[in-house]
């Protein structure tokens, strides 16, 4: 008898589905059958069941955060079950142990993070039985089937374990030290607040900062350019004056001498370039280029697409979302006709049937079995549901996935562009640009995901050509600042670890496994860097908080904040993934470089100017070191008011149903530990300036409300 352990409950309901199986409390008994003669039992683990120990269980004297303790290095980790997920660990324990089951089936998901969850939950139970590896990229009846019926041996997929658990420990290492480092020294300057810090949140977080600052120190200055609208031969088309490739002109006297020389002045086409460019069908997706587009195109988060993925793949509807290759092998391949056929009969995509393609079995740009890493490309399965009765969300999601497919059975698409050279009066040499469709081709499919800048469209012209200057003008324009990224082009620089390539070289950068983290955690990345206030995202821009600004500041130009770094760290982990390098001699350098960051920071410290800073209007990271940590005496029942992240509230909530709570916001006005301290001590807080209502800026007092035994806004 077998214990199969998935990662989640949906995904073992999954695996035991094509089998006759009864529920049982924390697990599924699965009776005999081909595939399994004498049954099996389905569990599964509820995420990360285990963590790594903190600081104190390794010596009792970590606990405090002291730079005298630092830097933090464990001779070795340790794991530990966490308390919330202790109840389904002990039933996995418990069927590991039965004496009837010889053997397990590690059924997480295929990838690093999927090895590292189940492997540590064997370890941790203290069972030693064989293993074997259940290793699919889908969750449809016939993937599962197959699954099952070839078995990997759990040494195949050892080293992946082993770059997931270097991952962490690394993780845990650099982000322990750097974070008490850069908390105790910046409280030592008087800024209390916990600085969290990490191998790839930092570097991810500098990129931002230094966009912020780019558009902080960026002046715009004027320029002025000469627009003429030209009629030649009752056709019109306008154009822009051009000295030596440049259009714009500093001087607005000299722009409006040329506007004025031009004026109702002969023109002739002096000359006519056009250039045929081909564009190729895009790539299947990988889970970047995915979140990318979803980000483009509804705004959403790259976390929310992962998500959305996930819910399609659990489904048996996607291949598994968390892939980094944009190409499949031949043998999924082969699976294209059948996923085709079905999605024809689709009354979203029956437009785009038949293909004028009837297969890509043998294009390189999509089928490539040496481009294939852990999994391939995010694809449809032959399970194709109806689409219109998907849940919104995953509606979209899916037909982009199901689009790119179909897109790829199509011809590239073709234009040709034109540059047009008018002169006026013979001296005065006017640009004029556009495009025209020649074949649409896969753009018919992606209509949607290939807008793109409307480019003019040229009336037909030829060398020669005369006519007159209809209308001329100078306008002033000013230059642009860089613009803040998107959620979704934050996700494709961490891919490229910072660098900014065009869309030729990303579509080839896409398709390879480097830069900051991985598929499966950049969305995360960035979900943290919002949680611990160092970033926010507003109308899908994102943008670096002053307490993110500062961070970044102090660390300056050190190894921790440098994306470059991180990158060839990600690429050494793929390489003991790959079984070409040492876990051991990675771990000996990140155990160097936790010394490192933390003699940095100390020496780096003496010099900090933090003058400029305004600490008490910094967004607080709540966390365990400071959640529930009391900031004055109950005004209402006399218990401890408490800080709880978003407000302070009364500790005997509970026990005694007091309600006594205060915004840590009101009115646009940050409210300090030290405000609320003084309301509860005397019933009034010294004069707070700066709240906000509707257009209104005022100074007002806090006060406590007797009768309503709550904090209130007075203005006198």
């Amino acid at each position: 008898m077998k214990v199969v352990i998935a990662e989640k409950p949906d995904q073992a309901m999954k695996l035991a589905s094509p089998f006759p199986h009864r529920k049982q409390q924390g697990y599924l008994e699965v009776h005999p059958n081909r595939l399994f003669p004498k049954g099996a039992f389905f569990t599964w683990a509820v995420g990360h069941i285990c963590e790594l120990v903190p600081p104190e269980a390794y010596n009792p004297a970590w606990k405090k955060w002291s730079i005298q303790t630092l830097p933090l290095i464990p001779e070795s980790f340790r794991h530990q079950v966490m308390g919330s997920k202790a109840k389904q660990f002990g039933i996995i324990k418990q069927l590991l142990r039965r004496s009837e089951v010889k053997g397990i089936i590690h059924a997480g998901d295929a990838g690093r993070e999927g090895e590292l969850i189940i492997r540590t939950i064997v370890e941790q139970s203290g069972v030693h039985k064989p293993m074997k590896r259940l290793w699919i990229s889908s969750l449809t009846e016939k993937a599962v089937t197959a699954g099952f019926e070839s078995l990997l041996d759990e040494t195949e997929t050892r080293n992946l374990y082993y770059e997931a658990y270097s991952r962490s420990c690394a993780d845990w290492l650099v982000g322990m030290n750097a974070s008490r480092v850069y908390t105790i020294l910046l409280k030592q300057k008087g800024i209390s607040d916990v600085f969290s810090a990490g191998r790839v949140q930092t570097p991810t977080l500098a990129l931002v900062v230094k966009r912020e600052k780019e558009i902080a120190s960026f002046k715009p200055e004027p320029f002025w350019e000469v627009k003429a609208t030209f009629e030649v031969d009752k056709k019109r088309y306008d154009g822009v004056w051009h000295n030596e490739g440049e259009s714009r002109i500093n001087d607005p006297a000299l722009a409006e001498r040329i506007a004025a020389f031009c004026k109702d002045k002969p023109a002739q086409v002096h000359e006519v370039e056009t250039e045929r460019k081909e564009f190729l069908p895009p790539y299947l997706f990988n889970l970047s280029s995915l979140q990318a587009t979803a980000n483009k195109l509804f705004k959403y988060s790259p976390q929310k697409t992962l998500e959305i993925a996930q819910k399609l793949y659990v489904k048996g509807m996607l291949s598994y979302p968390r892939s980094d290759s944009a190409f499949v092998t031949a043998e999924e391949a082969k699976t294209f006709p059948e996923i085709l056929s079905k999605l024809s009969k689709q009354p979203d995509y029956q437009a785009s049937f038949p293909t004028p393609k009837t297969s890509i079995a043998q294009d390189r740009r999509y089928v490539n079995q040496k481009k294939v890493t852990d999994h391939y490309a995010i694809i449809p399965t032959e399970q194709v549901p109806n689409i219109s009765r998907l849940p919104d969300d995953e509606r979209k999601i899916y037909d982009l996935v199901a689009r790119r497919l179909i897109a790829a059975h199509y011809e590239s698409a073709l234009f040709d562009y034109t540059t047009l050279t008018t002169l006026v009066d013979g001296r005065a040499v006017f640009i004029s640009k556009g495009k025209v469709q020649i074949r649409a081709g896969w753009r018919e499919v992606l209509f949607d995901e290939d807008k793109e800048d409307k480019e003019s469209i040229l009336p037909p012209l030829a060398k020669g050509d005369t006519g007159k200057v209809r209308k001329v003008e100078a306008k002033e324009s000013k230059t642009q600042p860089p613009k803040r990224y998107t959620e979704g082009q934050l996700i494709t620089l961490m891919k490229t670890a910072g660098k900014h390539l065009d869309n030729q070289e990303l579509e080839k950068v896409l398709m390879k496994t480097e830069g900051l983290g991985t598929e499966a955690t950049r969305a995360g990345i960035i979900n943290m860097l919002k949680e611990r206030k160092y970033i926010e995202v507003r109308k899908n821009q994102v943008f670096a908080t002053q307490k993110g600004t500062l961070l970044i500041d102090v660390i300056g130009d050190k190894i921790l904040a440098s994306p470059e770094m991180t990158a060839r760290w990600e690429q050494r982990l793929g390489q003991i993934g790959q079984g070409e390098a040492s876990a051991q001699a990675f771990m000996e350098q990140v155990r160097k470089l936790s010394h490192k960051i933390v003699e940095d920071a100390v020496e780096q410290s003496r010099e900090w100017k933090l003058e400029s800073y305004d600490v008490s209007s910094m967004p607080k990271q709540a966390s365990k070191f400071t959640l529930g940590s009391k900031v004055a005496t109950c005004k209402a029942c006399g218990g401890d008011l408490v800080y709880k992240g978003d407000f302070y509230g009364c500790a005997n909530y509970k026990k005694s149903q007091c309600s006594v709570t205060v915004s840590k916001t009101i009115m646009g006005k940050k409210i300090s530990a030290a405000m609320i301290k003084k309301v509860m001590e005397t019933g009034k807080s010294n004069l707070i300036k700066g709240f906000q209502k509707g257009k209104d800026k005022f100074d007002a007092y806090l006060i406590w409300d007797e009768q309503e035994k709550k904090a209130k806004v007075h203005r006198e």
